[in-house]
């Protein structure tokens, strides 16, 4: 563990709080106007760590396996808390677009472990990368729309119909992702399969 690591590990305990103001405000005695805000802030703080965790891993050379690991990982588990969350309530998107997100995260994470332990390692790509900041930019636009919905200025079917088609969006380019992932890295994919 370095600091990095335990930027990273902040973000991993940070995020529950999310699904717990979004569902359970009124229980913590936050104002229904405040409950965007504080989730937003609760996003935003999150995507810093994911660049500040990166940043200092890289100045101070501090770039280990269990960085490699933990910080795919926490991305995963902010971005598919965060969908389930909006399964939830007003927002209400379809689950099945969240098991999108959770079946292409655990499909290449079994992909790529399985391979490591085949003595090989699968090259990251950029889409991959394009993912998690679309995921991520769609999480933030549709709590952000939560501003103007407890105001009043937005109804409830405006609301949920910007929310279904953002994560629609997100999922198509999961899958689109996954597919690119695949594509790349056919050759050891294959090995891995005829082995």
């Amino acid at each position: 563990m370095n600091i990095a690591n335990y930027v990273t590990l902040l973000r991993i305990v940070i995020i529950p709080l999310f699904p717990f103001i979004y569902l359970k405000y009124a229980f913590f005695k936050i104002p229904f106007f405040w409950m965007p805000y504080i989730l937003l802030f609760i996003l935003v703080f999150c995507e810093l760590t994911d660049l500040v965790d990166g940043f200092l891993a890289r100045k101070r050379n501090q770039v280990t396996d269990l960085g490699k690991v933990m910080d795919p990982m926490a991305d995963s588990i902010t971005n598919i808390a965060v969908f389930f969350t909006f399964t939830q309530s007003w927002i209400d998107i379809p689950i099945l677009l969240v098991f999108v997100f959770l079946y292409r995260e655990f499909f290449i994470s079994t992909l790529r472990t399985i391979c490591a332990l085949k003595g090989f390692t699968l090259a990251a790509r950029t889409s991959g990368k394009i993912k998690t900041f679309l995921q991520a930019t769609v999480s933030i636009i549709i709590v952000m729309l939560l501003i103007p919905f407890t105001l009043g200025f937005i109804s409830l079917e405006t609301l949920r119909w910007a929310s279904v088609t953002l994560v629609s969006i997100a999922a198509i380019y999961s899958v689109i992702s996954a597919a690119d992932y695949i594509y790349a890295n056919w050759k050891f994919v294959r090995k891995f399969l005829l082995e």
